[in-house]
C-alpha cells in the first residue's frame, strides 16, 4: 500500500497531507512554512496548541479542511532548533498507525519525516517509515522532495505577482520596492519554484514573503472545524 514519490507534495490527490512541525509554534521553513501559507488559521491554532503545550512528540493533530482534505500535523522535534531523534518518529508512527482509521484517514501522503531540516538520512527515514506504515491498509505516499518540481500555488502566485505594478504594490502592503524588485528578480530568472524558495533571496525573511503572499492571494481562508487528537 505505499507508494515512494519524487517531487512536491502538495501534488498529491491523497485525502491527507501531513506536515511535520515542531512543538515552540514555529513554521519557518521547508514544507512548514508551504502549509503555513495556505492555510494560515492553521498556524495561528497551531501557535496557540503550542503555547498551551498541547503538541507534543508522539501527539498527532489533525486540521480538517473541508469534508474531503486534512491536514496531519506531526511532530518530528521538540525545538526548530534541534534536530529530529529517531524516537520521536518512532512514537508519532505508532499514534498514527493506532488512530487512523478512528480519525477517518482514507489515504496520506508523507514526507520523509525529519530528513531534511530534521537532519536524518532519508534512507533511516524512510526505513523507520516503512517499518510502521506497512502495517496500515490504506494508500500511502512517501514523497523525496524535488526542489526542480512544479507548485501549482507558486505558478499563480508568481503570474499574479508580475501582472502587477511594483510601486502598487509597496504602496498597499509597505514592503519597500527594492525589496520587491529582488523578488521580481529572482522570479524572472527562475531561481525557484515554491513560494517558501523566496526565502533563499539575501534579505528576505518569512514575514515579507507571508505578506507579499497573502496580499497576491486575498482569498477566504474559512476555517470549517479542527480535531486535536490528544
Amino acid at each position: 500500500m505505499i507508494t515512494e514519490k519524487e517531487g512536491n507534495i502538495f501534488n498529491s490527490k491523497c485525502q491527507t497531507l501531513v506536515n511535520t512541525i515542531n512543538c515552540v509554534g514555529v513554521m519557518g521553513a521547508g514544507i512548514a512554512f508551504e502549509f503555513r501559507l495556505r492555510y494560515p488559521l492553521m498556524f495561528t491554532k497551531y501557535k496557540g496548541l503550542c503555547e498551551e503545550q498541547k503538541i507534543q512528540i508522539g501527539t498527532l493533530w489533525i486540521y480538517s479542511l473541508n469534508e474531503n482534505q486534512k491536514v496531519l500535523n506531526f511532530p518530528t522535534k521538540y525545538d526548530w532548533k534541534n534536530p529530529t531523534k529517531l524516537e520521536y518518529l518512532e512514537k508519532g508512527l505508532k499514534k498514527f498507525v493506532d488512530t487512523y482509521k478512528s480519525k477517518n484517514i482514507t489515504s496520506i501522503a508523507f514526507p520523509l519525516l525529519g530528513a531534511n531540516h530534521g537532519g536524518l538520512s532519508p534512507e533511516v527515514s524512510m526505513s523507520v517509515m516503512k517499518k510502521f506504515l506497512n502495517k496500515c491498509d490504506i494508500p500511502i505516499e512517501i514523497w523525496k522532495y524535488d526542489s526542480s518540481a512544479s507548485d501549482d500555488l507558486f505558478e499563480s502566485f508568481k503570474a499574479s505577482f508580475q501582472s502587477k505594478n511594483l510601486d502598487q504594490i509597496s504602496k498597499q502592503t509597505s514592503i519597500s520596492k527594492s525589496t520587491l524588485t529582488k523578488i521580481d528578480k529572482g522570479l524572472s530568472e527562475n531561481r525557484f519554484n515554491t513560494v517558501s524558495g523566496l526565502l533563499n533571496l539575501q534579505g528576505i525573511g518569512e514575514k515579507t514573503v507571508e505578506k507579499i503572499f497573502q496580499y497576491m492571494n486575498k482569498k477566504d481562508f474559512d476555517e470549517q472545524k479542527t480535531l486535536f487528537d490528544d
